[in-house]
């Protein structure tokens, strides 16, 4: 019998308090539709032991981020820098993320925003590790960053990609993947129409969990099992099975985080 190709979520924050009546049934779920792989973005400081803990009952399923969420940078935002750098120092992360710059919430950070991110690219420069972009109504300020700070040890994941077909190309100009996921699967999500001009060894799949629950879950909570619905949306985009697209995705997530 041939094994289903491993299903990797690229980005899922399992830690979340949404999760906390029945972690354990919904990890069950994922890991029986095929999602085995899970990379969990660090958010700040205050996130660190549920992380932890989730690596300790998942240790061949979960890989661990470390950064500061640009919604999270506030004027104690150089403490947050610190311990991340702290935590670089004593033990093994898979990349630098989620960091970057958010204009929906809040805009009196935003020089804040940019410094730690462009801080936290240097970090991940020094440590050889991915980035992963959290981009919110900021593409140009996101892209200022990335242009002073381009180079060939830059390489990451434009998280939660939803931009339009010039952005997608800007971005993988900065060796950039995208990570695709329910947002593919809305009415309105505007990337079902040119992702097919994208080349699949460019996109990785993610759930952003436990937000942007794709279609037929929207607005509901988002799970890691429900990754299997972005997979059916882009087997239909890039005309290929369901498996090709977990087993592509896959590899491009392993060529990332080199795990």
């Amino acid at each position: 019998m041939e094994t289903k190709p491993i299903i990797t979520d690229t980005h899922t924050h399992l830690y979340s308090e949404e999760f906390d009546q029945d972690r354990d049934e919904m990890m069950q779920r994922a890991l029986a539709a095929g999602v085995t792989r899970f990379f969990i973005p660090a958010i700040d400081s205050a996130y660190t032991a549920a992380m932890y803990d989730l690596e300790q009952k998942y240790p061949e399923h979960v890989f661990l981020m470390t950064g500061v969420h640009p919604t999270h940078v506030k004027d104690n935002y150089l403490d947050e820098l610190q311990f991340v750098e702290d935590e670089l120092k004593r033990r093994k992360f898979y990349a630098i993320g989620e960091i970057g710059v958010d204009l929906y919430w809040d805009k009196t950070h935003l020089k804040e925003q940019q410094l730690a991110f462009k801080k936290q690219i240097q970090l991940a420069k020094e440590y050889q590790l991915p980035i992963v972009i959290h981009c919110r109504e900021a593409f140009d300020a996101v892209f200022e960053v990335l242009e002073e700070e381009k180079s060939a040890d830059l390489f990451g994941i434009f998280h939660c990609f939803s931009g339009t077909y010039e952005q997608a190309l800007q971005a993988l100009s900065y060796n950039m993947k995208l990570g695709i996921g329910g947002v593919v699967t809305f009415k309105n999500g505007k990337i079902d129409q040119f992702l097919d001009k994208i080349d699949i060894k460019h996109i990785v799949l993610e759930t952003d969990a436990p937000y942007l629950a794709p279609v037929p879950f929207r607005g509901k909570r988002n799970e890691s099992s429900y990754l299997v619905n972005v997979i059916n949306k882009l087997s239909q985009i890039y005309g290929i099975s369901g498996d090709e697209i977990a087993r592509i995705t896959t590899e491009n997530s392993k060529a990332i985080f080199g795990i």
